[in-house]
């Protein structure tokens, strides 16, 4: 089976991506080395260097789950969480809501 890179190349990627570990490392290293994102992301995931981009909401945040929500509001206020579970059906922006009160109160 053939090689799909040097191992010049392969050292190259690496010490370009660890340098800047970003997207815009990866679309260079693309173009430079005329192979796909995924293979150059594929082959930065198999030396160990690739780090997943986080996801962020709109507005920059990093997104919680309702349950995440709860458990939060649940330990500020000692408070047990099953008792709390219920309210996982409720929107999510109330939710939130709710949490910015308790933080509020105990701030």
């Amino acid at each position: 089976m053939a090689a799909n890179y040097t191992e010049e190349q392969v050292q190259y990627m690496v010490d370009k991506y660890t340098a800047e570990p970003n997207r815009e490392t990866v679309d260079k290293l693309s173009e430079e080395l005329n192979k796909s994102i995924k293979s150059i992301i594929g082959k930065l995931s198999r030396e160990g260097v690739y780090q997943k981009a986080i996801y962020r909401t709109k507005t920059g945040e990093v997104p919680m789950t309702k349950g995440e929500i709860i458990v939060k509001v649940a330990y500020l206020l000692d408070a047990d969480y099953t008792r709390l579970a219920g309210l996982e059906k409720s929107p999510k922006q109330d939710l939130k809501y709710l949490y910015e009160l308790v933080i509020g109160v105990n701030i």
